[in-house]
């Protein structure tokens, strides 16, 4: 068997998705999306496939290493999210081809479903409440949202009580029935960070999710030691080498890498794995579409200390389409009490509706994220 094409199509909300042509007439689907830079990651597959056509795409890990070895440079988002779509297409060609799921090949599953959580909220925090109670009504038992909008990196305390007051209003409102991760999405410092863990303890925080921005690690140490939440990082992590020093520095009792960011599920896996060493979580990234979010439920397959996984279902950014879009009737996602079925069809497990796939392609998108300025007229985090 030999890859004879890799076809991108950029595609509403704000994604992109990579289909992985053979010779014997079996593909594979991957999402090798980087939000914001949609454009940039279609040109780096096309790249990418200057060495991968003509190759056999049951080599994975081979094809792996020469991707992410050649050329002297490393790691990076752009280059770890191109190879996460191809290591997707071509686990879930392997697993079509031989007629099983992708976690069959990886030892087989150590679970048959996982819980899952959606976004309520919006970029700036609103209507926690109301959001948090719908998504209950749906069969929710975990929610995530940001904490703040913009915050300076000492910034006042009527800005501290306005956030407590909103997050403590949300947590009278569904009492135990719901857990909470709150997101401070890389915008609060640390001199802010450490008054805000101390006053949400109360709250009981599922995990607090970026708490700095993810190039400081020795500071999340720092908060880790500090506070009672468990912390969480790695949605902006790309390989399992920027997570050597979060192990090292024992820095986060939880880990968020991406399976479109990291590597693939090639990736994922040994980093979940070597994760588990160290008794750490693992709650995979996915404000995705619907083939990163079956890869990272075929991780979730097989990784033990995976407990919850992130999904992109009704998030602010999907209006213009969203993960039953691209999936053929009956062959998408099963939900259930707050969980998730692993996909048990071959490959992924998914099958994705090439046609509406096609069609959307041909409008596109050109998502971006917002830009932010605090009132002084200084850029923000967004």
């Amino acid at each position: 068997m030999k890859i004879t094409a890799l076809r991108t199509f950029v595609v509403a909300p704000r994604w992109l998705f990579l289909k992985v042509e053979t010779d014997e007439g079996i593909s594979g689907w991957g999402e090798p999306v980087l939000e914001g830079h949609a454009e940039t990651l279609a040109t780096k597959v096309a790249e990418l496939a200057d060495f991968v056509i003509g190759l056999d795409p049951r080599r994975i890990e081979d094809i792996w290493q020469m991707l992410y070895r050649n050329g002297c440079y490393r790691g990076g988002p752009v280059l770890m999210s191109a190879i996460s779509g191809l290591d997707m297409a071509l686990w879930d060609i392997k697993g079509r081809a031989l007629g099983v799921p992708v976690h069959q090949l990886l030892g087989g599953p150590v679970r048959d479903r996982v819980r899952t959580y959606c976004w309520i909220g919006g970029d700036r925090p609103q209507n926690l409440v109301a959001d948090a109670l719908a998504l209950r009504d749906k069969g929710y038992d975990a929610c995530k949202f940001n904490v703040c909008s913009e915050l300076q990196i000492v910034d006042t305390y009527a800005k501290v009580d306005g956030i407590l007051r909103t997050l403590f209003e949300l947590r009278d409102a569904v009492g135990s029935t719901m857990d909470l991760a709150l997101d401070f999405h890389g915008r609060v410092h640390a001199p802010m960070a450490r008054v805000l863990l101390k006053e949400l303890e109360p709250l009981r925080p599922m995990f607090v999710e970026d708490a700095v921005v993810s190039a400081m690690v020795e500071t999340l140490a720092d908060l880790s030691r500090a506070t009672s939440i468990p912390l969480c990082i790695g949605e902006r992590l790309h390989s399992r080498y920027d997570f050597k020093r979060v192990f090292e520095l024992r820095a986060a009792q939880v880990i968020n890498p991406d399976t479109a960011h990291v590597g693939g599920i090639s990736e994922m896996v040994r980093i979940g794995h070597w994760a588990e060493a160290y008794d750490v979580a693992f709650a995979p990234h996915c404000p995705l579409g619907p083939i990163a979010l079956a890869a990272s439920l075929q991780v979730d397959a097989v990784c033990h200390n995976a407990f919850i996984q992130e999904q992109s279902l009704g998030i602010h950014y999907n209006e213009q389409g969203d993960l039953g879009d691209y999936t053929l009737p009956g062959f998408g996602f099963n939900f259930a009490d707050g969980m998730l079925d692993i996909p048990s069809g071959p490959g992924l497990g998914i099958e994705v509706d090439e046609g509406a796939v096609v069609q959307a392609a041909q409008t596109g998108h050109r998502w971006r994220a917002p830009v932010w300025r605090h009132r002084d007229g200084s850029i923000a985090e967004w």
